[in-house]
């Protein structure tokens, strides 16, 4: 069994927990996730299954997510789970949330949450955290595609938003910026992934409905279903060739990465120019 599963990561677990219960359930080790996502968090978990864990980097890496921020407080994890560090009594509106939102879209410097599993120096940021260790924590750029208010509480001074970004993004660390920028302080009181690539919330399945290796197959996405790649179908004596890792003939107009379709099932991923195309992931 190989391929891809669109997994509801259930609140309170981690990525890692859900490939466990997957490994258990399936007693196939070669089992991976697409991205790590908080535990406090839920939603939209892609899985690879087999020798599609080799072709984690070629899927579609953009995600969107809702989130609820609660104003008026701050955290030490940027969430609901984190200790309280800040107060202020300071309210904000509506037009307040709306006008603040417009100055994240595009290409933003974002620093990452200390409570992360980012990892500087070869450790991971949340171990610093714990030891109480001072780190420098450098910015990066992500990309906000999306971002806009959905409701408003004026009374509870939530914010439910939807934000569509660039793979790396932290949502945490975008609501709390977006506290800050108000002068009253946020931290997330929730956190739902709705897609991620080409995965999307309505398509998911529960974790506790995989609860056997059957149910698993049956739900199994084929790779060639989700590789965004331009296709090239190759014969018999091609199969041959690429399993082996030799070259096969290119294709009149075709370069770049491509995916290699025998049998109408994809079998690998593969460089293809003017001379030739090679193969770089093989998955038979």
């Amino acid at each position: 069994m190989q391929g891809f599963l669109n997994v509801y990561k259930p609140k309170g677990m981690t990525s890692h927990d859900v490939v466990a219960v997957l490994r258990r359930v399936t007693k196939i080790k070669q089992i991976g996730h697409t991205g790590t996502l908080d535990p406090f968090a839920e939603g939209v978990l892609p899985i690879c299954i087999g020798k599609a864990t080799r072709l984690i980097e070629y899927l579609a890496d953009d995600k969107a997510y809702i989130a609820t921020l609660q104003f008026g407080k701050t955290t030490d994890t940027y969430d609901i789970e984190g200790q309280i560090v800040s107060q202020s009594d300071k309210k904000v509106s509506k037009d307040d949330v709306i006008n603040i939102l417009s100055n994240y879209e595009g290409e933003i410097e974002q620093v990452p949450p200390i409570y992360s599993a980012l990892k500087v120096n070869g450790k991971k940021l949340y171990e610093y955290a714990r030891e109480g260790k001072d780190v420098e924590i450098k910015s990066r750029k992500v990309v906000i595609e999306k971002i806009e208010l959905l409701s408003f509480d004026d009374e509870l001074q939530q914010a439910e938003i939807y934000v569509k970004c660039s793979k790396g993004t932290y949502i945490r660390s975008l609501g709390f910026d977006i506290g800050n920028d108000l002068e009253c302080g946020a931290y997330l009181s929730k956190l739902i992934r709705v897609q991620a690539g080409d995965f999307k919330l309505e398509d998911s399945i529960k974790l506790d409905d995989l609860s056997s290796y059957d149910i698993v197959k049956k739900n199994i996405i084929p790779p060639i279903d989700k590789i965004p790649l331009e296709k090239v179908i190759i014969n018999d004596v091609e199969m041959k060739r690429v399993s082996n890792g030799l070259p096969i003939y290119p294709r009149a107009g075709i370069a770049g990465m491509v995916g290699l379709i025998y049998s109408d099932n994809l079998v690998g991923v593969a460089l293809a120019n003017e001379q030739e195309i090679k193969v770089k992931k093989f998955i038979g």
